[in-house]
């Protein structure tokens, strides 16, 4: 009798499919938009855009889809990337990466000088090359393809036929054939796709297209709707790469903007996909969206997130799971506990006790001057004040972290002895150029203060007594849609500068552009030449958002 329920319990055991392991939503938490996958391979990269921080396109690596290392960016050189004087959402959109008989090729849109432009590198790591131009490329979004005929075009969004637009929003989906050897255009543009979707309904701001082949059908994948809450993507297919092209009668095949916005975390503007075949035969799709809160308020920007993707009748169709993009699917893989973590409510701590910066550190603008340093001082990150503020357009001293929850903390530990009252250090919570909250350490009347700055207006000051060389700790508190601001002259005994600050003023719904927010370590001299040096011994994110608990 016991050998007989033992064998029961075997195949019992034997007959039940254990759950495999789930994968959290955004897969890339905080700011990293407009995402673009392809496999070489046993591997597996992402590309995001950038815009106006340096260095550009960072790229991440996967064995299995699940975790992910960010291996660098593409674009890392003052000579590949001249982001002076551009805005915080101008610079570098929506790169798309590829990989074919060994290279790997990036096509991106630089939107302030460059416009659009190819590189490649043997290896992802780097280095990539130098841009090269593609002047006949007339748009933005540019997508690679390598058809198994040997030919390759080039996909991208465009300007309506003869520059006349039938309504607001009316743009269209051209293409090129592409030498990936010589790397440039041939023959005569092809125009795909008028419009979208259904012009009768006039569809908006067709962008972000990627081809895919399959079963003998070219399937077109587009954007549609505009990169707001009408975000949505959608699907084309045809036998020819050159068209005519049917627009599914299911598209889109991905949208959040028929659902309730009051639901319980939302989840918006879902769009700007590219799909990738797993190891196991399985489909899936990056995306952009956005965690959003109140009236569609995000601050976290446009991030990265991934579902499964299903085959209908010779159709491709994200399976949701139901109507609303999930936090979590399950996949055929398993998260190494050691991997530096990009999503769900990681830890992370710098004491800059290694040789360089960690790779996720991003500064605004073109870096062409050494005005960081992890030698001055051993253990620490040394700033040089310069002139430049964050509300210019230079490259100021500033260093970068995408806030990556709406719930969670940023902190550092700082030295810093200002010589006069122009000369600030501390952190920075930054959207943009006019749109940023500055907790600081300077000096008023002889006297060292804290200080906190709402962009350029001084929201509160107070006196400071702390010895000479000695330690101050700052902390930015995100609770959703307020920010609270504390500082400290003993570690973790933190006093409340400032509480309930507004973060929908930081949100891209208030404040416009493209980005999301993050948390630098930030020191300026306002204008004036400085001899200063402000030192940080420690940098902090600790997320504690809600649904990851």
């Amino acid at each position: 009798m016991i050998r007989r329920i033992l064998s029961l319990i075997l195949l019992t055991s034997v007959m039940i499919k254990m759950p495999a392991q789930s994968f959290q939503n955004p897969i890339l938490a905080g700011y990293y938009p407009d995402p673009s996958i392809c496999k070489a391979g046993e591997d597996y990269y992402i590309v995001n855009s950038s815009f106006a921080y340096y260095p550009g396109l960072p790229l991440f690596h996967s064995k299995d889809l699940l975790n992910w290392k960010q291996i660098g960016y593409a674009m890392n050189r003052p000579e590949q990337l001249n982001l002076d004087g551009a805005g915080v959402s101008r610079g570098l959109f929506a790169p798309s990466i590829s990989y074919h008989n060994g290279t790997f090729y990036i096509v991106c849109t630089e939107v302030s000088k460059l416009g659009n432009f190819v590189i490649t590198a043997k290896d992802p790591k780097g280095p990539w090359t130098n841009p090269v131009k593609l002047p006949q490329v007339n748009g933005i979004d540019p997508s690679l393809f390598f058809d198994d005929n040997g030919k390759t075009y080039i996909v991208f969004n465009s300007i309506p036929p003869n520059n006349v637009s039938m309504h607001d929003g009316h743009r269209t989906i051209r293409m090129f054939e592409f030498d990936p050897v010589n790397l440039k255009v041939i023959g005569e543009e092809k125009l795909l796709i008028n419009g979208g979707t259904d012009m009768a309904k006039k569809p908006v701001w067709i962008e972000g297209p990627h081809f895919i082949k399959k079963d003998g059908w070219y399937y077109l994948i587009c954007a549609e709707g505009g990169t707001g809450y009408n975000h949505s993507e959608v699907v084309f297919r045809s036998k020819s790469p050159e068209g005519p092209f049917v627009s599914y009668e299911k598209n889109p095949i991905l949208t959040q903007r028929q659902l309730d916005p009051k639901r319980k975390y939302p989840i918006t503007t879902a769009g700007h996909a590219d799909f990738v075949e797993g190891k196991d035969g399985k489909w899936w799709g990056i995306f952009l969206a956005c965690r959003a809160y109140g009236d569609d308020y995000y601050n976290t920007g446009r991030e990265t997130f991934m579902a499964p993707v299903v085959w209908k009748n010779g159709w491709p169709e994200f399976d949701l799971g139901g109507d609303e993009v999930k936090y979590s699917y399950p996949i055929n893989a398993k998260i190494d506990k050691k991997r530096e973590a990009f999503n769900g409510n990681y830890h992370f701590k710098d004491e800059f006790d290694q040789s360089s910066l960690n790779v996720r550190y991003q500064f605004l603008r073109t870096v062409r001057n050494e005005w960081y340093s992890l030698k001055n001082k051993p253990g620490s990150l040394s700033l040089q004040l310069q002139s430049e503020t964050a509300s210019g357009r230079g490259n100021p001293s500033f260093i970068s972290f995408h806030q990556p929850h709406l719930k969670g903390y940023a902190a550092t530990a700082l030295n810093f002895t200002p010589a006069s009252e122009n000369e600030k250090a501390g952190i920075l919570l930054f959207q943009n150029e006019k749109v940023h909250y500055y907790l600081c350490k300077s000096i008023k009347e002889g006297k060292e203060v804290v200080e906190l700055y709402k962009a350029d207006s001084l929201v509160k000051s107070i006196p400071l007594n702390i010895q000479a060389g000695k330690e101050i700790y700052f902390k930015i508190e995100a609770k959703t849609d307020e920010y609270a601001f504390y500082y400290a002259t003993q570690k973790d005994k933190w006093n409340v500068l400032m509480d309930h600050a507004d973060a929908k003023y930081l949100s891209t719904k208030s404040a416009g552009g493209f980005v999301g927010c993050v948390y630098a370590m930030y020191a300026t001299s306002n204008g004036k030449p400085s001899a200063s040096q402000a030192h940080y011994d420690w940098f902090e994110i600790k997320n504690n958002d809600d649904m990851y608990k």
